[in-house]
């Protein structure tokens, strides 16, 4: 599915901003020339419009290793997404669709929540070489091109039960659990190239702490008290676990035990651990109820990305659409 539709719960054309905004690269390469790369009754589209969007999406492309034919494929689909945009926001103004400075200040400062302080917000501005005005422009698009489609298309979307129940009749391994367990921590972290006495000294802190655990103090009164790392807050509780996610004498421990049972202390290449089965599930297949509500978002997505396809199509229609490239 084409880059356009795959933002477009997001905020459209707004997120082909918001992606190069908030990468840590900028279009280095980027020319300053305004020339036409592409027309949408009239109205340009500047090469420096699709050259921005094109530097980053390269090199994400090339850190992802893809190259040659995938790019040549990209550059279409970028251009194509800058004249579906424009396109639609013709049709919102031709629609009298307005957005209000309020909302606009509001996706403002989502976007600015994206960057550690108001410093590091200008500094992407100037990286960027876009002004205030600029993004404001663009934030101004795309919520006026989302609110067009939330009008003529999404709010016309509906999945009936006979399509949520086929969707999970026909799609069984997608509804398959495997074996999970919930368990809680007491986690005494040792870097692996750790001196002989760091390992002896955390060795005999973790058999401290599993005394205690043995008289029968409360694990996780014990966890948030001794363990490292982040769980530590929420008494060792690291929910639950499935087979794979996790280093193997940590994982056949956390499978073998019984629900209250505490584990002896297991070392990994991580640290000491005391581990706690709190709770286990059995392999299963998710009844339909429970999953019901994902699988209507799922299959509104799906008609989201139909719908709108079949809208622009139709708007091309009476549309003059040049492309200069």
């Amino acid at each position: 599915m084409r880059l356009f539709f795959q933002g477009i719960n997001l905020l459209i054309i707004v997120v082909l901003a918001i992606s190069v905004f908030t990468s840590p690269v900028w279009a280095d390469e980027a020319s300053s020339s305004d020339k036409e790369i592409a027309s949408v009754n009239g109205k340009a589209i500047s090469k420096t419009q699709y050259e921005r969007r094109l530097s980053v999406f390269k090199k994400r492309a090339a850190h992802k290793g893809r190259q040659g034919a995938d790019l040549t494929t990209l550059k279409n689909r970028i251009l194509e997404d800058l004249i579906d945009a424009e396109l639609l926001y013709q049709q919102s103004q031709k629609e009298g669709v307005k957005v209000n400075d309020q909302t606009i200040n509001k996706q403002i400062e989502k976007i600015k929540k994206r960057f550690p302080d108001e410093k590091a917000y200008k500094k992407a501005m100037e990286r960027m070489h876009v002004s205030e005005k600029e993004f404001r422009t663009e934030i101004q698009r795309g919520l006026a091109i989302r609110q067009l489609l939330d009008t003529n298309v999404r709010k016309n979307i509906t999945v009936t039960e006979e399509e949520s129940k086929n969707y999970y009749n026909n799609n069984p391994n997608l509804f398959k659990q495997t074996e999970q367990v919930s368990i809680s921590r007491i986690w005494i972290k040792v870097k692996p190239n750790a001196e002989e006495s760091k390992k002896n000294q955390a060795r005999k802190k973790i058999e401290t702490i599993q005394k205690k655990v043995q008289q029968g103090e409360d694990f996780g009164e014990l966890a948030k008290t001794y363990s490292e790392g982040p769980a530590a807050k929420s008494k060792g509780n690291l929910g639950y676990i499935e087979r794979g996610h996790m280093d193997k004498p940590f994982e056949d421990a956390a499978f073998s035990l019984n629900v209250g049972e505490v584990s002896g202390i297991l070392e990994t290449k991580f640290g000491y651990y005391l581990i706690k089965v709190t709770d286990k599930k059995p392999a299963r297949i998710i009844p339909y109820k429970e999953v019901l509500p994902m699988i209507k978002k799922q299959l509104k997505k799906e008609k989201e990305k139909t719908e709108i396809h079949a809208y622009i199509e139709n708007l091309k229609k009476s549309a003059t659409i040049k492309r200069f490239n």
